[in-house]
């Protein structure tokens, strides 16, 4: 192995009967495995999935591979489904729309889907893919949450921590363009690359996170006024063997290569142990107030960002540009 043993484990997790999880991209890879993890530990896990069937499937890989809540012979937590599609905004409102619906209270929302690098490609709602898909359906989806997990975090205001989000990122977010993102284009034009694409809206990942703990996390002013808080945190998995580069064409066919020999000689993690940094920041004991709006890398450690990533004046331009765009179009109604 190329990567030392973690210090961290999700075995270690607490006990998460009567809390509530929603994880995107839930289907497959690190996200499945996030679910899993997380319905292990006794928590109501709602995957997001582009259809029914899908889910199901999930739902019983989950009970295959997680049949018993610490090897104890207690079933694992509940698990439900939120159908959504990244490239149609309408869906991301409307699933948010049913887990209100059915729901009062929400602990952690892990923003985990995710594409890679793909071509150039504009949604029906008008967006570059990767731009809408990692950022704008995962920004859509967190404000519609944001009412039940502040009301939340109002109910365990005597246990802060109990109320987390996480957008997973990527070290990727350091191929952003010049200017980190360049909000009077966001395809980036003729000049803009998959992988420049893949930066940017990676970059915004971060961003989004920074603004979320500023608005709601530690010393925030709903915090200040005892109306509870939010932790966030950005995370960057590492190399993990999953799907995500299936469609990925901004690598020359030489670095796709030695990413496969990397990972056949273990340098990548499977989905199961790439999916524990996520899990570290969604509800580990050991993850503490201080820890809230940073970036983590593998396993469980801070990570190191580029300077526009550190840019709270591009994170809230960014924040301003994204609610503007989404109300005018219609999505925050």
């Amino acid at each position: 192995m190329f990567w030392s043993a973690p210090s961290f484990h999700p075995d270690s997790l607490p006990d998460l009967t009567g809390k509530t999880y929603i994880v995107t991209g839930a289907t497959s890879g690190i996200g499945l495995h996030t679910a899993g993890r997380l319905a292990e530990h006794g928590a109501h896990v709602y995957l997001c999935a582009r259809s029914q069937a899908k889910a199901d499937k999930a739902i019983d890989t989950i009970k295959t591979a997680y049949p018993n809540p610490a090897g104890t012979t207690k079933t694992i937590g509940k698990l439900s489904t939120l159908v959504m599609d990244h490239d149609d905004l309408s869906s991301i409102a409307a699933a948010a729309k049913t887990f209100l619906a059915q729901e009062s209270q929400l602990h952690g929302l892990v923003n985990n889907a995710g594409i890679m690098a793909t071509p150039r490609l504009i949604t029906n709602d008008g967006y570059e893919e990767q731009w809408q898909t990692n950022h704008l359906a995962h920004w859509v989806f967190t404000h519609h949450l944001l009412p039940i997990l502040r009301k939340t975090a109002a109910s365990e205001k005597a246990n802060p921590g109990a109320v987390r989000i996480v957008n997973l990122t990527s070290v990727g977010h350091t191929a952003a363009p010049q200017g980190g993102i360049d909000l009077a284009d966001t395809t980036l034009g003729d000049a803009g690359t998959g992988l420049s694409r893949y930066g940017q809206s990676k970059l915004a990942n971060i961003l989004h996170a920074k603004v979320l703990h500023e608005k709601y996390g530690p010393g925030s002013p709903p915090a200040a006024a005892g109306e509870g808080e939010i932790w966030v945190s950005a995370v960057h998995p590492g190399l993990v063997q999953t799907n995500l580069g299936e469609r990925a064409s901004a690598f020359p066919p030489m670095v796709l290569q030695l990413a496969k020999w990397y990972s056949a000689l273990g340098g990548a993690r499977d989905a199961a142990s790439g999916a524990f940094t996520s899990l570290y920041c969604a509800a580990s004991t050991d993850f503490t107030r201080d820890m809230s709006g940073r970036y983590f890398q593998p396993v469980a450690k801070f990570g190191n960002e580029s300077a526009y990533a550190k840019d709270m004046e591009l994170a809230r331009k960014l924040e301003a540009w994204t609610e503007g765009e989404m109300r005018k179009r219609g999505w925050l109604e």
